[in-house]
């Protein structure tokens, strides 16, 4: 029917017309489609919510112990990211390296963060005594990787007497 049509039929009538039949069949799918969509939803962010509750500030796992045996990974970033320049007779270089602390015990990232100061310090002497040509190959790069965690090792034992952390990651490593 058209428009016009309706005009008079509503004027002789009194009422509005129904609307056809489709158009309430079309709402009640969309309204039960969104009704789904948020139980869904819903019960998507209850079932993890259980999970998140042991998780640390930077969303990784604190305390949780995976089907291993091992206690959870735990890292620390160690920020700023560090920036030395190197030993280098034949120009002017330098290093920036961002590195993060890996421990399974809370009690180890605590105590590093305690000793910031004194880990960043031995740390920047570390890598200013190195040399551009040695970094320059993998084999490089995991002999300072190694004498980093000796060097926080060492500081940490001195401090607390206990070593703590077990391991040293670069995510950054740039020399120019």
């Amino acid at each position: 029917m058209s428009a016009a049509a309706n005009a008079i039929r509503e004027d002789q009538a009194g009422q509005v017309p129904a609307p056809p039949a489709k158009k309430s069949k079309a709402l009640v799918y969309i309204i039960s489609l969104l009704m789904l969509a948020a139980g869904g939803g819903g019960g998507f962010w209850y079932s993890t919510q259980g999970s998140a509750a042991g998780h640390d500030a930077h969303g990784k796992a604190a305390d949780a112990a995976p089907a291993s045996g091992k206690a959870a990974a735990i890292y620390l970033p160690l920020q700023p990211a560090f920036v030395v320049n190197l030993e280098d007779a034949e120009a002017l270089r330098y290093m920036q390296v961002d590195l993060e602390v890996m421990a399974r015990n809370p009690k180890s990232i605590e105590d590093a963060k305690t000793h910031m100061p004194r880990i960043r310090n031995s740390l920047l002497l570390l890598f200013g005594q190195q040399h551009a040509f040695e970094l320059g190959t993998r084999a490089g790069k995991e002999a300072l990787q190694a004498k980093a965690l000796a060097e926080i090792q060492r500081v940490l034992k001195e401090e607390t007497g206990s070593a703590g952390i077990e391991a040293v990651y670069f995510s950054s490593f740039v020399i120019q």
